[in-house]
C-alpha cells in the first residue's frame, strides 16, 4: 500500500511540470525565494513571508512546505507544488481547500523567482492546478485574490476567466491596502480549458475528499 500517493501526482503543461518537490528541489526553491520573488518596495502577499533576511525567508519556505504535509487531512488540505521548467524549479503553485467534499471550492496562491516573471508561466501554472481542481476533483468554484496594485496577478486571473467577487481591506506594512477577491466558476473554466495532463491522481482522490476524477481530463 502507498501511504503518501501525492508523491506520484504530477501536472504537465506544454512547458511546465508541477509536483510535490523532492528535498533537493525544496532547497532550490528556498534559495530562489531568498533571492527575491517581487520588488522589495512592494509586498504583494497577504502574509508577509518575504519580509526578512534571505536566510529567514528561505527557512520560511521549508517550514511552510513541511507544514502543509504534516497538517494534511481530507477536510483541510493544501497542495504545495514545485513548478519546474526545463528541469529546474522556478517557483511554487498552491491549491487548497477546506471541506472540499461539501463546498467543492478551492483557493490558489503562487510565486515565481523574479528571473521568471513576464514569461507567461504564472498563467500556465495556475491553469494546471485549476485543471486538477475542476477536471480532476470535480470542483464547482475556485477563488483567488490580489491587491489592486498587483496588475500582473490580476491579469492572470482575468485571462483565466475569473470575475470580481468583492473587496477586502488589509494593512500592509502599516498602510491601508485593498484586496480584490476573484471567483472562477466551473462554467467559466470550461470555456477556457487549457492543455494539461494529470498523472497519478486516482490513488490521491481520498486524500482530497474527492469522489472521482473526470474521465475527460
Amino acid at each position: 500500500m502507498i501511504y503518501w500517493p501525492l508523491a506520484s501526482l504530477e501536472l504537465v503543461t506544454p512547458r511546465l511540470r508541477l509536483h510535490v518537490p523532492s528535498p533537493a528541489e525544496l532547497d532550490e526553491l528556498a534559495g530562489i525565494a531568498a533571492a527575491g520573488v517581487h520588488e522589495p518596495q512592494r509586498q504583494p502577499f497577504t502574509v508577509a513571508w518575504t519580509d526578512g533576511e534571505p536566510e529567514v525567508v528561505a527557512r520560511r519556505v521549508l517550514q511552510y512546505a513541511w507544514g502543509t504535509w504534516s497538517r494534511w487531512t481530507p477536510e483541510d488540505w493544501s497542495l504545495w507544488l514545485a513548478v519546474v521548467f526545463d528541469g529546474t524549479p522556478i517557483g511554487s503553485q498552491e491549491v487548497a481547500a477546506r471541506d472540499f467534499s461539501v463546498c467543492l471550492e478551492v483557493s490558489t496562491g503562487s510565486w515565481l523567482g523574479r528571473d521568471f516573471h513576464g514569461k507567461g508561466f504564472g498563467t500556465e501554472m495556475r491553469a494546471a492546478v485549476l485543471h486538477l481542481a475542476f477536471a480532476g476533483l470535480g470542483a464547482h468554484h475556485a477563488v483567488s485574490g490580489a491587491y489592486v496594485d498587483n496588475a500582473a496577478s490580476l491579469a492572470v486571473s482575468r485571462k483565466l476567466g475569473y470575475r470580481d467577487d468583492g473587496i477586502e481591506h488589509h494593512a500592509v506594512r502599516g498602510e491601508a491596502a485593498t484586496l480584490q477577491r476573484l471567483r472562477l466558476t466551473r462554467a467559466d473554466w470550461q470555456a477556457r480549458r487549457s492543455e494539461v495532463r494529470i498523472d497519478g491522481l486516482e490513488a490521491c482522490l481520498p486524500m482530497f475528499g474527492a469522489a472521482r476524477s473526470d474521465p475527460r481530463q
